[in-house]
């Protein structure tokens, strides 16, 4: 590798397209939420049936990034999200046209998946790739896009959607996303070094217990993560609440660009793998707050906050902890590798949550994911393999 050019100026070139990528796709994923009423009332489906929408993306956008991480290690990011922004297009495009929520599960699931899985896991590694001493913070820089674009694009949508209807609002991103990600694919240079044959990724894990501990709390805090994303407006709605859920969705982006940026700082001075930890039982227990709530919005705006700042520190660590552990060499497989438990855990945890709600309450979801968010952090404290530090002490 040349070392040289790690944390140069193009280093952070690429860092600021990876996080105008995040920005378009996460965006426009995290937008579901206000589409979740119009959509259902519309083609008269239950909340199960309609989070499934969501959920389908999610775990295709997690589990093509295992390929496209793979691609980008050999070819390089920028083709990669070119074919994401095509993607992304034509997905929500044709999802404004959709007859049935079944057809849309295929434009919306598709061109969503593949649009982020394109954008994620190729650009976050590169980043990888691009620094040694400043990669902690650089991924948290580059990965707080998506805070930004939660924070940003969702009150955005809420009133595209009021003014114009939810079918004009897919039309308005799919343009808007096309030009962003066609911008970030210029950044989106290849790492140095980046030509050398990475291990095929059965054999980066192979025999590796702390992945699959990795692995598993992955999947059980995921199924957690998503419920606020998909069901907020929906509880704000029940239970008859005077706030408004783009704004508590929005400060979940806020908090998270904070937690991102934060824990990234002082990863190298607390270690990675005990940040980690804290960030999985912060967003464990934040929906301690969500159950007690009710109606109260100022408690609901303390969860939104909590919760924000743990899910970016668990964003902005997860690619430093795969770097410090497998390198960067081939990070982009074993990092799409990790993210088809993020996908696992999204496939099956809106449509559970849907389901407890449809047959029991709001309050019962909340509390399975919180049981959930709990598995996940026995997992991750079973981990005990020493970290390998990658980055100097002091300048993470």
């Amino acid at each position: 590798m040349t070392t040289d050019q790690l944390d140069s100026m193009r280093s952070w070139v690429v860092a600021a397209a990876a996080f105008l990528s995040m920005f378009t796709v996460f965006g426009v994923a995290y937008s579901f939420g206000e589409f979740f009423g119009p959509m259902a009332d519309e083609f008269g489906t239950d909340r199960s049936e309609t989070a499934f929408f969501f959920s389908i993306t999610t775990f295709a956008y997690f589990l093509i990034g295992m390929g496209t991480g793979r691609i980008a290690d050999r070819v390089g990011p920028r083709p990669v999200v070119l074919v994401g922004a095509v993607a992304m297009f034509a997905g929500l495009m044709l999802t404004a046209e959709v007859g049935t929520l079944t057809l849309g599960y295929v434009t919306y699931g598709l061109g969503v998946g593949i649009g982020v899985a394109c954008c994620y896991v190729p650009t976050v590694a590169a980043v990888g790739g691009w620094f040694e001493r400043r990669r902690t913070l650089a991924i948290g820089l580059a990965v707080a896009g998506i805070g930004v674009g939660t924070l940003v694009v969702v009150p955005v949508i809420e009133i595209v959607i009021d003014e114009h209807g939810w079918r004009n609002a897919y039309r308005f991103l799919a343009v808007t996303a096309f030009v962003l990600l066609l911008v970030a694919a210029i950044g989106a240079h290849r790492p140095p070094g980046s030509s050398a044959q990475p291990v095929p990724i059965r054999e980066a894990v192979r025999g590796r217990t702390d992945f699959w501990l990795l692995y598993a709390s992955t999947v059980f805090l995921s199924a957690a993560l998503f419920t606020p994303f998909v069901f907020m407006a929906d509880y704000i709605d029940t239970t008859g609440g005077s706030g408004s859920a783009a704004v508590l969705l929005g400060l979940i982006g806020m908090a998270s660009v904070v937690g991102r940026l934060g824990f990234g700082a002082v990863a190298a001075r607390f270690g990675l793998l005990r940040l980690y930890r804290g960030a999985f039982s912060a967003l464990t227990l934040s929906f301690l707050l969500w159950i007690i709530a009710d109606t109260s919005y100022p408690i609901l705006i303390a969860f939104a906050l909590l919760l924000g700042v743990a899910y970016g520190g668990f964003i902005s660590l997860s690619p430093a902890i795969i770097a410090d552990r497998f390198g960067t060499v081939g990070m982009g497989g074993v990092l799409g590798a990790l993210y088809t438990a993020a996908g696992l855990g999204g496939l099956v945890g809106p449509p559970t949550i849907g389901a407890i709600i449809d047959r029991a309450s709001h309050t019962a979801a909340q509390w399975t994911a919180l049981v959930s968010g709990l598995i996940s952090v026995v997992f991750l404290m079973a981990i005990q393999t020493p970290e390998r530090r990658s980055d100097p002490p002091g300048l993470g």
